[in-house]
């Protein structure tokens, strides 16, 4: 009985020692609003690395695992804290011949009230679905008006089936001035697919905007957050969403210029909020955390140009894309 438990014990360490992850940055703390939401004693846990732009992590929930996009690497892996890295999808976001660009995967990723997964694809510039385990892809939306769109970056998903994304020109081999371009504006959309198999119907909800790239819902879904990786407007703009899908006149929520002015790594990118309604972007210098009244609690500091974040496990784990790292951070504030 003796032999057995030491033999339980040496185990039970082996096991605590494989789930043992180095640490990187810090938690920097602007406003006392943020100890209610970050433990004094969190750390940024590097999960794996070695990737060439991580981007778009997403929790599954049934299955219990996170997936996340490598850009460049046109790559979708999973990741587990039993099995750790594997890949899950190659090509994610360009299916085409030859070389396409320096940012052909898939970008953004969420999963849609039927459990499917919604993959931004920059080479074959659409917006599609497709389930988890079977089957494969659904477009939801490759054009506007006949224009294919640029490269679609972000998306969300509201509670009415609606699909929300964004257009910037960042997987086009020549950026804003690939010769393949159709639409001349980098615009926010919003799509929703027919029950019957027709084509789905695709709306221009914003046109103001210079460089569109993360989106969330207010957990109401009140008000859409856009944050934009444009760094002469580095700015997280909030819009009033209207009762038939459309989107009100946005105001400004956080200029992330005095961030850039100190020389931090980053622009606004990928965004989320939590139960309580605060927005959590990347941006220079991390993540922000930001509260709904626009103020800057603090910012959870990779020390790397940082592209997403996404809620996981019970909704107290933020996770972390930070350039070639997969991280995550433990919370007290609960994601939405």
């Amino acid at each position: 009985m003796k032999t057995l438990l030491l033999a339980s014990l040496a185990c039970l360490a082996l096991t605590a020692q494989a789930q043992t992850y180095p640490t990187i940055g810090q938690v920097v703390r602007a406003d006392p609003r943020l100890d209610k939401l970050i433990p004094a004693t969190a750390k940024i846990e590097v999960l794996a690395s070695g990737f060439v732009w991580a981007e778009g992590p997403i929790w599954v929930k049934d299955g219990g695992y996170l997936l996340f996009s490598d850009v460049p690497q046109n790559t979708i892996f999973k990741w587990t804290e039993k099995d750790g890295l594997s890949t899950f999808l190659k090509p994610s976001g360009y299916t085409g011949a030859g070389e396409y660009s320096d940012e052909p995967g898939s970008n953004g990723l969420t999963l849609d009230s039927k459990g499917r997964l919604v993959l931004c694809e920059h080479g074959d510039r659409r917006v599609s679905v497709m389930p988890l385990s079977g089957g494969g892809k659904r477009t939801v939306a490759d054009n506007f008006e006949g224009k294919r769109f640029n490269a679609p970056n972000d998306v969300v998903v509201h509670s009415n089936g609606s699909y929300y994304f964004t257009d910037p020109p960042y997987g086009l081999a020549k950026k804003e001035a690939d010769p393949t371009r159709e639409t001349p504006i980098f615009g926010i959309y919003r799509a929703t697919l027919a029950e019957n198999g027709k084509p789905a119907s695709i709306k221009l909800v914003i046109d103001d905007l210079t460089r569109p790239n993360g989106l969330a819902f207010s957990p109401d879904e009140k008000t859409l957050y856009v944050a934009q990786s444009d760094p002469a407007r580095p700015v997280i703009m909030a819009y009033p969403m209207q009762a038939d899908g459309s989107v009100g006149k946005g105001r400004l929520l956080f200029d992330a210029m005095p961030l850039i002015k100190q020389n931090l790594p980053g622009l606004p990118d990928g965004i989320k909020t939590d139960r309580d309604g605060n927005i959590w972007s990347t941006g220079p210098g991390g993540v922000l955390i930001i509260a709904p009244d626009g103020t800057l609690l603090g910012r959870i500091d990779t020390g790397q140009a940082t592209a997403n974040c996404g809620w996981g496990d019970n909704g107290g784990t933020l996770y972390i894309t930070a350039d070639g790292y997969l991280c995550r951070i433990k919370t007290t504030a609960k994601g939405w």
